[in-house]
């Protein structure tokens, strides 16, 4: 498309998508779903005790505004017009923590990443208040089970160890919210009359918020004993939240006054930016860590096998909510960064695909990277990563591969969970994500799972689902969610190459090293200070 035809696209949609090891601004074309332009920041995480996982607010709002601002130029030297943005959508990563003050517009401590295990001992004071010690107890009103995972006890956390946030909730100055949240309240005016709001998505990861009448729940805020006045108001996935001011690191003031108007969980934007609006559709990415999702419609399904019940989406305040099946796998993308930057055995994330394909077999070589235990469908918070069934003759290939299979191999316990919850298998997997540009994974993902593996040639859904709900949304009202406007997705199609005989003996050794994994670690270990 030449640069003379680009400067009349229509409308286009700003999204920002805040994850866990990056933040990105991506640009789409309201009418073809055409992904314009971009721009990448990766964040720093911080370790600062063993378990302990960190970031910090305000370089997450820096790299946003920094984000906004490339991606802005990259436009304006292909002469788009800018002032064609006329909604701008956020996705997030889910269940990560933030308290600020109101009055200062300062975080009161860095967001605790939902990765963090600092909680477990908060986690087992809280289960012994409950009859027989039952994780599941509050399963039916909130879709999860009592997990370091969740924002309740995070936001526990800090009440009872930081006594800033102690004094700001009793001088009334405090605001808890997930990054969304945060963001969102900066985004529009901050302490200047910011709007401190979360969408259904996001509400239903904090264990806080009843997933049937879509309301913060009273008992369950006095059972976690936090003040619900610090709660954000719960709005929809998709309607006008409240108009971007100019953020003052952004010289060209570029997006002042365009409505924020979508918002969603990371891994309910990819399922809406994948379009799995069918019961039963369902997809996984391969970010950080591994989230498959499976829409249930409009009834919330429990499982019987692991999995979590989480809103899917609510896009509009009078439409409906939609529920999905989720399996959660911690470490997926995040054992590729630890390959990377704690054993060093590569340089960049690429080179994992390069020694991995150089071999093409782990050799009998097994890799459980429960770094912060193990998730779907076990919750064991006991568990600790493994590398089992090494040899003299096992190298760093060997090592590489077995990590590309423990994102397979994990992928397949989530998706054996969701079809025994659903009783219908799925035929195929649709895949999105950074890790899916792994050719080498992608195939290993369909030799274990034994079923295609479907990649969309745009692999940016997150983006796109919050694009998506921002356009949509009313008082916008320039992307049609209509099934028959929906644009036909090019997809790359990975089909089985070994039999399932070798498939099942693989996955069957893997189970027997993921038992070897669990029970190494107790809260009641000496401290190393």
């Amino acid at each position: 498309m030449a640069a003379s035809d680009r400067m009349v696209l229509g409308p286009l949609v700003g999204s920002i998508d805040q994850g866990t090891s990056s933040t990105r601004f991506l640009v789409f074309n309201a009418k073809t779903a055409e992904l314009l332009s971009h721009h990448q920041v990766e964040i720093q995480q911080k370790f600062p005790k063993e378990g302990w996982v960190e970031q910090d607010p305000k370089e997450i709002l820096k790299s946003v505004h920094e984000c906004v601002e490339r991606t802005c130029e990259k436009l304006q030297q292909l002469n788009i017009d800018i002032t064609n943005i006329k909604a701008i959508g956020v996705s997030n990563q889910r269940e990560t923590t933030v308290v600020w003050d109101k009055t200062t517009g300062e975080p009161l401590y860095n967001a605790i990443v939902w990765l963090d295990l600092r909680t477990q001992s908060t986690v087992e004071r809280l289960l012994k208040r409950i009859p027989g010690n039952n994780k599941a107890f509050f399963k039916f009103r909130t879709g999860l089970p009592l997990s370091t995972y969740f924002s309740a006890v995070k936001l526990r956390w800090l009440l009872d160890n930081v006594e800033e946030i102690r004094k700001a909730v009793d001088d009334g100055r405090a605001m808890f919210g997930t990054i969304d949240s945060w963001l969102i309240w900066v985004c529009i005016c901050g302490k200047n009359g910011g709007v401190h709001c979360t969408d259904v998505t996001n509400a239903s990861r904090t264990m806080l918020f009843n997933i049937h009448s879509l309301e913060w729940d009273p008992e369950l805020c006095q059972f976690f004993d936090i003040p619900m006045e610090i709660l954000p108001k719960v709005r929809s996935s998709s309607e006008i939240y409240g108009l971007m001011k100019i953020c003052p690191s952004l010289k060209s003031g570029a997006l002042t006054g365009i409505p924020i108007s979508g918002c969603l969980g990371d891994q309910s934007a990819a399922l809406v930016g994948q379009m799995c609006f069918q019961d039963g559709q369902a997809k996984n990415t391969y970010g950080t860590g591994c989230f498959l999702l499976c829409n249930t419609g409009q009834k919330s399904v429990f499982s019987e096998h692991g999995l979590l019940t989480t809103i899917a989406y609510k896009l509009g305040r009078d439409k409906p909510v939609c529920y999905a099946l989720e399996g959660s796998v911690a470490i997926a993308g995040a054992v590729v960064r630890w390959l990377r930057d704690n054993l060093g055995i590569v340089k960049t994330s690429q080179e994992v695909e390069k020694l991995a394909a150089e071999v093409g077999t782990s050799y009998g070589c097994y890799f459980v990277p429960a770094f912060s235990g193990l998730y779907a469908p076990y919750w064991e918070p006991s568990a600790r990563g493994i590398i089992c069934g090494l040899t003299q003759f096992t190298n760093k290939n060997h090592i590489a591969f077995a990590a590309l299979e423990a994102v397979c191999f994990q992928t397949r316990e989530i998706l054996d969970a969701i079809n025994k919850d659903c009783g219908i298998p799925l035929n195929q997997l649709q895949v999105d994500g950074g890790m899916t540009n792994n050719k080498l994974l992608m195939q290993l993902q369909s030799d274990i799972l034994c079923i295609p593996v479907v990649k969309p040639s745009m692999p940016e859904t997150t983006a796109l689902g919050a694009a998506m709900a921002a356009g949509a949304a009313e008082g916008v009202g320039i992307w049609s969610l209509n099934p028959g406007d929906l644009t036909a997705v090019t997809c790359e199609r990975f089909e089985p190459q070994i039999n399932p005989e070798e498939s099942e003996y693989r996955y069957a050794r893997w189970k027997k090293a993921v038992m070897k994994s669990m029970g190494w670690e107790t809260s009641e270990a000496p401290s190393n200070g």
